[in-house]
């Protein structure tokens, strides 16, 4: 029989009622009643209530002890009177009669509060995980973590997935995000990366003959923290399959997504089949490649009303003729707004760096006109013809934004979420997935203007590939998806490009040459020139998962052990300087900034 215990602190119930029996956890609370003291003492599993009589003699002991003391208890379940039954807790219709106590580990002052779920400063919480993980909510979303993997871990396996792991000292990649880079002791002056992401090795896994991988996989990238993002590093369900074109892989996250999503939360999926958006119809009508479909708001393309004699808005019109677009956004029935709410919009969208939204409100049934700032500027057909391309009707707010495409887009859709949280237009009792298609696979950058890939350069072109145009490389599309839920992008994939030849062509492009490709990516182009199967892929983020399903706004609240804002691990002061003789083993210098 184990020492510390009988049972857990989640396991007593009434059928336990006479039993003597011994548990072993923290102090979460405790009530003074004058002869009666309580205790709720907690473990993993739950939180018991125990009781001690003033006429105990350990009552004093018990009295003195500090919260989040760790304690073994020895006593006897007894059932609750009705009126203290306590719903909230599984062990609520008994509690302990404490006969004995013994202190197991004793505790220092708290510098922040257990028992509560209150917000408490970041730097406290992060120095104090292992204080913050106690936290019912927390600990609550870590243990979710736990079985979200383990359940994906036994679903891909019922798909007929093998799990391999990769190495995580590789090469670096000249693609993506910023390395971590580790020096080599046995190779002075040289360095090893940690993997971004197993890319290349799991296509090698495929050109291997291996049929199905995944891995639960650790990703490392030197990039700034944000509330979806850790700083530094990341777990993924990495994917990779052959023989597949890009619906194989869909049914496969589709499959494993209904099941998963289902079985930890119980909101509703608005799409059981997942809408496919193409890349330029989401940034067309919603702003973003990540949009969220619980919004109802739909972005629409104005610029052709700005070429009308009878459209007088000279500012958009002169800006038009200069090669801006416009582009507008809908509010049904808002005509009963105060003039406060359109300007605060307004406002707010010159705090984001844009030169705001216009906007008026249709109204008049019979002869149609518009109100507002720039009302008077549209003639009744004109206002005609917007109706008819925006599906707006009498009543409602037409917003415009006018400017480069790029800046455009941008404005409108973080405007076009922002006004739906503010009208309270979005359902935060549902999921909504979709599926984002067609990506381009190059894109001018725009600091150089050089052409450069857009996102995974792997990626395999769509058409014809013995008569693919690459004089007008900014038209190809790619055989490239992301899969979004309620506007998180939750993962990229794409058709891997199996054909060396068309691999060099692609990376001539953007400025790469043939030693280029050979010398970065050795491995991959040798294996593929010996014979590779047509594969594609894809790696869902675990910790956005996690997110969604906690319900968190924060990656950090479904991470055990997380970074700053500035990838600093307070807990285990994290990165921290190392001796000159660790340095002088890996032929290092320090250069000290000024």
């Amino acid at each position: 029989m184990n020492k510390y215990r009988t049972h857990t602190c989640g396991e007593l119930n009434k059928s336990h009622t006479g039993k003597e029996i011994s548990l072993s956890g923290w102090i979460n609370k405790k009530r003074d009643h004058g002869n009666l003291l309580f205790i709720d003492l907690r473990d993993n599993y739950g939180i018991t209530q125990c009781v001690v009589d003033k006429n105990n003699e350990i009552f004093k002991k018990i009295e003195k002890l500090s919260l989040e003391t760790v304690i073994k208890i020895s006593g006897v379940v007894i059932k609750r009177l009705d009126e203290t039954i306590n719903k909230n807790i599984s062990t609520g219709e008994i509690e302990v009669k404490i006969k004995n106590i013994y202190i197991l580990g004793e505790t220092k002052e708290l510098p922040m509060p257990i028992f509560s779920d209150q917000e408490y400063a970041e730097e406290i919480r992060l120095k104090y995980r292992f204080l913050d993980l106690r936290r019912k909510k927390i600990h609550k979303n870590i243990i979710l973590r736990s079985k979200v993997i383990s359940f994906i871990r036994n679903e891909m396996q019922n798909l007929g997935f093998l799990e391999f792991q990769t190495p995580i000292l590789t090469s670096s990649s000249p693609e993506g995000a910023r390395d971590f880079l580790v020096p080599s002791r046995l190779n002075p002056g040289k360095f090893y990366a940690l993997p971004q992401a197993p890319q290349q090795f799991k296509q090698l896994i495929m050109v291997s003959g291996f049929d199905k991988y995944f891995q639960i996989a650790p990703c490392f990238r030197d990039e700034d923290a944000r509330a979806d993002r850790s700083p530094g590093e990341f777990y993924q369900l990495d994917i990779e399959m052959s023989f597949v074109d890009q619906e194989d892989i869909f049914e496969v996250i589709e499959t494993l997504f209904l099941k998963l999503f289902k079985k930890f939360s119980n909101k509703k999926i608005l799409h059981e089949k997942f809408p496919k958006i193409s890349f330029d119809e989401a940034m067309l009508k919603y702003g973003s490649d990540k949009p969220d479909l619980r919004n109802p708001l739909e972005i629409s393309d104005l610029t052709n009303i700005f070429d009308r004699e009878d459209v007088k808005f000279e500012i958009f019109k002169k800006l038009v003729k200069n090669g801006s677009i416009v582009r507008s956004l809908v509010t049904k029935n808002t005509k009963d707004k105060p003039r406060s709410f359109f300007d605060s919009i307004d406002k707010w969208a010159k705090d984001q760096g844009s030169s705001g939204l216009a906007y008026f409100t249709l109204e008049n049934e019979d002869k149609v006109s518009a109100k507002g700032p720039i009302g008077k500027f549209f003639s009744e057909d004109s206002l005609l013809e917007i109706m008819k391309q925006t599906k707006a009707k009498v009543g409602d707010t037409v917003f415009l934004s006018c400017g480069k495409k790029h800046e455009v887009e941008k404005i409108m859709g973080i405007a076009r979420n922002k006004i739906a949280l503010d009208l309270d237009l979005i359902d935060n009792e549902c999921f909504s997935f979709c599926w984002v298609v067609d990506y381009p696979i190059f894109e001018t950058d725009e600091i150089t203007k050089k052409i450069k890939f857009s996102h995974n350069p792997f990626s395999m072109p769509q058409g014809d590939l013995k008569k693919l145009d690459l004089s007008n490389p900014l038209n190809l599309k790619a055989y490239q998806y992301d899969i979004v839920c309620n506007g998180i992008e939750l993962s990229s994939g794409a058709i891997r490009n199996h054909v060396p030849q068309l691999m060099y062509k692609l990376f001539e492009v953007a400025g790469y040459s043939k030693n280029d490709v050979n010398n970065k990516f050795s491995g991959m182009i040798n294996a593929l020139s010996y014979g590779a199967p047509p594969h594609g892929g894809i790696a869902p983020g675990i910790d956005r998962i996690v997110m969604l399903l906690a319900n968190e706004k924060n990656i950090r609240e479904v991470t055990m052990f997380p970074m700053n804002q500035n990838a600093q691990d307070l807990m285990m002061n994290a990165p921290s300087d190392i001796s000159d003789e660790q340095l002088k083993e890996l032929n290092l210098k320090v250069k000290k900034k000024n």
